[in-house]
């Protein structure tokens, strides 16, 4: 019998909190900013800022709808279509993040697919070595290595990818 509405949205959260976590711990030595693409309600926002304070964590968004508790500072927000803000930020930062959170999607797993496909190029460059990807969606990137996911996250709800080289 196939899942639920509510049991795919249950294993999507648990797992996006569960690969953070996990994520967060992985680079928590490294330097450089985390980047946030999608804000949303601002949930996972809040969650990063809670479980890394020490962090810059920018916001990649088309408008900012957020929860009053979830919204970043103006000076750590990027508005715009990603297809224009990131090659803006890979010539601010160049490739210094070391954690991109991605839950760009749809309800349309056809139509997220594709924009995957087309936003992984655009992603990439902007991983500093030793960097993670966390994703709802499966990704296509040429340099980056998939990880297995830590305990808690259920398989094909969340991925997490590494820049090795």
């Amino acid at each position: 019998m196939q899942q639920s509405r509510l049991d795919l949205f249950v294993d999507r959260m648990v797992s996006q909190r569960a690969c953070l976590d996990h994520a967060a711990a992985l680079i928590a030595d490294m330097p450089g900013p985390v980047f946030e693409l999608g804000l949303g309600n601002g949930r996972t926002y809040h969650h990063m800022c809670h479980i890394m304070p020490e962090r810059d964590i920018y916001v990649f968004e088309r408008a900012v709808a957020s929860h009053p508790d979830s919204t970043p500072p103006d000076d750590r927000v990027l508005l715009g279509d990603v297809f224009d803000t990131l090659p803006e930020a890979q010539r601010r930062f160049g490739p210094t993040a070391v954690l991109i959170h991605a839950d760009l999607g749809g309800h349309n797993r056809k139509k997220n697919d594709i924009f995957a496909q087309n936003v992984s190029p655009v992603i990439e460059p902007l991983l500093a070595v030793g960097g993670l990807m966390v994703s709802s969606d499966k990704m296509y990137f040429d340099h980056l290595v998939e990880q297995a996911l830590p305990d808690g996250a259920v398989h094909g709800r969340c991925f997490i990818y590494r820049r090795d080289v």
